[in-house]
């Protein structure tokens, strides 16, 4: 088999001969050729030679082409802040002043933004390596956009004014619909719908307000005889049936995920389920042995059919080269592998963490444990959240972020015994996992930790 041939099969929900491998290399491709981040999303050239240098090193079954989920936002006018190691984040959202609905003389073509350079690079792609490699193009979904062009007040419309999210929601849907007929003019295997803020809504939230939109776009993708998978981040284990519902040929996960239940409910859909590798303890900072053990043990806990393995996000830029090489070897040579690592112990850091002494504290100390709100957009809304009740009540409480990607922050997070990203504490306790508060819940209970 070649390894589009395993990826189209293993999403038609059939028997192939190894377990497929995609590695998420958006950013990360820029780092192989000495590229910034902000060059492999701007210059087509550069983008294409490092895709091609993934191609090479990581021999992919199938790879995304861009993973950027912005590039709709600037298509409508939102403004983005630009940054050399992790994708650009959305600084200005269109409809946050004002709760009304695009025009749709703004839905995304072929000559708008960035598009002309992705386009003509899928179609480079295709060319060179599309006969044997799946190729996928990623659309931010519907609610990530939604967020985007609205904001954090999108979570206070979700409780207020329903009718006006499920009338933003269909114009996102508008916009998914209008990437996916670009991305398959110019080639694509497969569609992913990717949507991390997805896991910081609850369920409910999302039969009602987002369900219609996921299974249209779904539905269309499959009209176009195309695959389909929706891609969530953070912690999407209370989402994993609902997101089934929408019926999308394959589900993508992260390590906030146990990947082993998620695959007995899509199993039970028969839907693809494909992650988990852990992006920063694991493929930014642990060794090439870690990530093969990592993948063998994965391996051997759950059934092969229906499955893809893959980076649980976007590779982070730095992720050593050898590591992804690692995991691609885990998979295709196991047997090979297993008597390499027969001896082998993974040595863990040790690292002092001094924490405050919350008893003693003379106001709210809200603590944020995030994989990166720079990189991460589920963690970018709620460090928003945390950004505009520190605006509001000013010097009378402390914040601090703490970023997953720094190796002290993650021994912060298993001192502090941090599960899930991400989480807001407040004076060391837990109080919001995998979901975004609105404002005005979160004033009230700031309001009573001052009182």
């Amino acid at each position: 088999m070649t390894g589009k041939e395993r990826i189209i099969e293993i999403l038609s929900h059939k028997v192939t001969d190894k377990i497929p491998w995609v590695p998420f290399a958006g950013i990360h491709a820029g780092a192989l050729k000495g590229y910034s981040a902000k060059d492999v999303l701007q210059d087509g050239d550069r983008l294409f030679e490092a895709l091609m240098e993934v191609h090479r090193l990581y021999q992919p079954d199938g790879m995304p082409v861009v993973f950027d989920l912005q590039v709709e936002a600037e298509i409508l006018g939102c403004e983005l802040a630009w940054s050399d190691d992790t994708p650009p984040s959305v600084k200005s959202h269109i409809c946050a002043t004002e709760a009304n609905i695009p025009c749709r003389c703004l839905l995304p073509k072929e000559t708008d933004g960035r598009l002309p350079m992705i386009l003509d690079t899928m179609k480079r792609m295709k060319k060179a390596v599309g006969e044997t490699t799946a190729l996928y193009g990623l659309i931010c979904g519907p609610f990530t956009l939604a967020s985007h062009l609205r904001g954090n007040d999108l979570f206070m419309d979700m409780i207020l004014d329903e009718d006006y999210v499920k009338d933003l929601m269909s114009f996102c849907t508008e916009v998914s619909l209008k990437m996916i007929d670009l991305y398959i003019g110019s080639g694509m295997d497969v569609i992913a719908v990717v949507d991390p803020l997805v896991s910081q809504i609850s369920p409910n939230h999302f039969t009602e307000l987002c369900h219609e939109s996921f299974a249209t776009v779904f539905a269309y993708i499959r009209s176009k005889g195309v695959k389909s998978s929706f891609f969530v981040c953070g912690n999407a284990t209370r989402q994993i049936e609902v997101m089934c519902k929408t019926k999308p040929d394959g589900i993508s996960i992260d390590e906030n995920v146990d990947i082993v239940m998620a695959k007995r409910i899509t199993d039970s859909y028969n839907i693809t389920i494909g992650g988990n590798i852990p992006l920063t303890t694991l493929m930014l900072h642990g060794t090439q042995q870690d990530n093969m053990k990592y993948v063998l043990d994965m391996i051997d806990r759950i059934s092969h059919d229906n499955l893809i393995i893959a980076p649980g996000c976007d590779m982070p830029y730095a992720v050593p080269f050898e590591n992804a090489i690692g995991v691609q070897q885990a998979i295709r040579e196991s047997e090979q592998v297993r008597s390499i690592l027969a001896n082998y112990q993974t040595v863990e850091e040790t690292i002092e963490i001094d924490l405050p002494d919350y008893s003693s504290l003379t106001k709210p100390f809200i603590e944020v444990f995030t994989l990166d709100s720079e990189s991460c957009a589920a963690c970018t809304y709620m460090m928003g959240a945390v950004d505009a009740i520190k605006a509001y009540f000013g010097d009378s409480i402390d914040t601090i972020e703490y970023k997953y990607t720094e190796k002290i922050n993650i021994a912060r997070c298993k001192k502090m015994g941090v599960s899930n990203l991400p989480s807001i504490y407040i004076n060391g306790e837990l109080k919001w996992s995998s979901i975004i508060p609105s404002k005005d819940e979160f004033i009230q209970t700031i309001k009573e930790k001052l009182n």
